[in-house]
């Protein structure tokens, strides 16, 4: 894959949407634009294609219905624009993300780099059924820990850190982030510690059997981050609020 972080080796209207779906039905074999869904959210689709003959990712963000179009409108492009400003940061910032091909205001859509290989969900569920890499997962962890220590101290929360927004390069086993789709730039400890717990959260819920792995992460995020005390003594505080909602139900 072609430089996905500054300092490691690399790893990305109702007609659209009718020319997409005609795309999808008929699957046109990897030819130049043409479009393959292959996951879709609440606020967004995303397809596999072809840009300049190099394999890429597509992200639609898709109009919502029950608001007025022109406010949609604007709403979704400067959403869009926000993802593509936070994502070219991290980079700058020495994050590992996919490299930013496009940017349509028209089609509300972002289109970059294909990054082959597994989310980290994956790894660490195969963990759970097949027994632990230790190695392995101390890898994962250190760089997962480094790279919200570089994001943070920057500046930037990525909003939505879980093992699924976490890919692992076939060949070189560097840890790309992905999806800055709820990313926004802060530097309130709240909002890092935040950032940190939901984190926490994804994998105490996903992966309990795995052991521990945010103490590894944390312990990274400690050693690369110049502002991680007073992120982390938030996250104390922020882990107290989250047991007593879960007391109180």
């Amino acid at each position: 894959m072609g430089g996905a972080t500054p300092s490691r080796p690399s790893a990305t209207g109702g007609s659209f949407i009718t020319v997409y779906n005609f795309f999808m039905e008929v699957k046109l074999n990897g030819e130049e634009g043409s479009l393959l869904l292959i996951k879709q959210g609440a606020e967004a689709r995303v397809y596999e294609s072809t840009f300049v003959g190099k394999r890429s990712v597509v992200k639609e963000r898709f109009s919502k219905k029950y608001r007025h179009p022109s406010l949609d409108s604007k709403l979704t492009l400067r959403r869009l624009n926000a993802e593509a400003r936070c994502m070219t940061k991290a980079r700058k910032l020495g994050v590992s993300t996919p490299v930013l091909y496009s940017v349509d205001p028209i089609t509300h859509t972002l289109t970059f780099e294909f990054v082959e290989g597994p989310a980290v969900k994956d790894i660490l569920l195969d963990f759970g059924m097949h027994g632990i890499n230790g190695e392995r997962l101390d890898d994962m962890a250190i760089q997962i820990g480094e790279a919200i220590a570089k994001l943070h101290d920057g500046g930037l929360i990525h909003g939505d850190l879980t093992t699924s927004n976490m890919l692992i390069t076939s060949g070189t086993n560097q840890m790309v982030l992905i999806d800055f789709g709820l990313s926004f730039t802060s530097t309130l400890p709240e909002d890092k510690a935040v950032d940190l717990y939901v984190l926490e959260r994804a994998l105490l819920s996903m992966h309990s059997s795995c052991g521990n792995v945010m103490d590894k992460i944390l312990s990274a995020y400690k050693k690369s981050s110049k502002q991680w005390s007073s992120t982390l003594n938030k996250l104390a505080q922020v882990r107290m609020r989250g047991r007593k909602r879960t007391m109180v139900g």
